[in-house]
């Protein structure tokens, strides 16, 4: 059980998913929380990455022997989350009226691409459906191409997994003064609607006036884009202040130029980005670093994620860590008083039993999601992902 972290003495029950659900309760358990991922007997495996710091036990939840397992845990829960389609937890016996009618306290955490009611709900979908239908995935790719999913990271991990995370965090603080769990709708396609939030703010405003790939920050501003380097490489600008602006022209040897047209004419802009362009590939992305090296002109290079770990920035903070072999992002944010361990891999919990004789004894856990067993991360749990192996 963790005993690090501000989640310590929550424990959470985890139908095993794919990734969304998976990346939530990964959330959970790195800040803290005690999660025991069930999974069925031909349950497909995730990444090793969004299963860390889990105990797994495997329950058929076919079988009536194997729900009232599951029911067991609930009782003794905080926090339960699942990811069926509408009506199939309710089928299988582990609704959320059977679990809360054995434990009031549970916070039920329901995670769906579509929620739970609506023409759409009983349909199958993925990441790419979800934002398509929020209004998220029309505004993303360049003039006159077609709209580009960035990975899944918009609907499964964003709208999904993290909006899960919160949803869990919200009920579990009401619950502190009401004593009493409820059930949480979590559908993706809700959370990528909550993303564009600030896009509907520009649009509404005029700021967002023009197609995909013509706005200020969709790549149709020549000083928020990415211009390649001589050696193949890319350059990330974000000059969008006057100040920071100044340092992105002279640190590509253009203030002063006469005939540079002025960055607040969009009619200019084709021709802003065409000398940009011309300057960084004229070097590469470690010499373009370099130059803009302490500067305040917002402009970084363009890691592969397999280059990350090793930015001095990301060296010097720790964002990387190594779990099981593998490096990982750490987890994030970080706390003062009650910082997070660093995580383990996934881990075969052995005897459902002994979890729940774990989860029944008053010294080594608590019922009602309070905090436990602050302190230092335990020796050996983890180290930093630059570390020798």
């Amino acid at each position: 059980m963790p005993e690090h972290g501000p989640l310590a003495g929550v424990r959470v029950v985890e139908l095993a998913g794919l990734a969304p659900g998976p990346f939530g309760c990964m959330v959970l358990a790195d800040l803290g929380a005690d999660v025991v991922c069930v999974q069925r007997p031909d349950e497909q495996v995730v990444a090793a990455s969004v299963r860390r710091g889990r105990r797994v036990v495997t329950l058929d939840l076919r079988e009536a022997g194997g729900v009232e397992q599951l029911l067991g845990l609930a009782e003794r829960a905080d926090v339960l989350v699942e990811g069926f389609r509408p009506g199939v937890a309710e089928r299988l016996g582990f609704g959320p009226d059977v679990c809360r009618a054995r434990n009031p306290r549970l916070v039920y955490a329901r995670l769906t691409g579509w929620g739970q009611q609506g023409p759409l709900a009983p349909r199958a979908g993925h990441d790419i459906d979800y934002i398509a239908v929020a209004g998220a995935l029309e505004p993303l790719g360049r003039a006159g191409q077609p709209p580009h999913a960035p990975l899944n990271l918009l609907g499964d991990f964003a709208g999904g997994g993290m909006l899960l995370a919160v949803g869990v965090l919200a009920a579990l603080l009401e619950r502190a003064s009401s004593g009493a769990g409820q059930v949480i709708d979590a559908a993706m396609v809700d959370g990528s609607a909550l993303l564009t939030a600030f896009l509907h703010g520009m649009a509404a405003e005029g700021r967002w006036p023009g197609a995909r790939g013509t706005n200020l920050l969709d790549g149709g501003a020549p000083f928020y884009d990415t211009y390649a380097t001589s050696d193949g490489g890319y350059m990330a600008v974000g000059a969008l202040e006057p100040r920071f602006y100044g340092e992105l022209l002279a640190g590509l040897g253009l203030d002063g130029d006469p005939e540079l047209p002025g960055r607040d004419d969009p009619a200019a802009w084709d021709t802003l980005r065409r000398r940009f362009a011309e300057r960084f590939a004229q070097r590469t992305r470690d010499e373009w670093t370099a130059v803009f090296a302490g500067t305040d002109a917002c402009v970084a290079p363009v890691l592969a994620p397999a280059e990350a770990p090793g930015h001095p920035h990301n060296r010097a903070r720790g964002t990387f860590v190594t779990v099981g072999g593998q490096v990982q992002p750490a987890p994030a944010p970080r706390f003062s008083r009650t910082p997070a361990a660093n995580p383990v891999p996934a881990r075969d919990a052995g005897d459902l039993a002994a979890v729940l004789r774990e989860w029944d004894d008053p010294v080594r856990g608590r019922r009602g999601g309070g905090r436990a067993g602050a302190g230092s991360p335990p020796a050996g749990s983890g180290r930093p992902a630059d570390a020798p192996p």
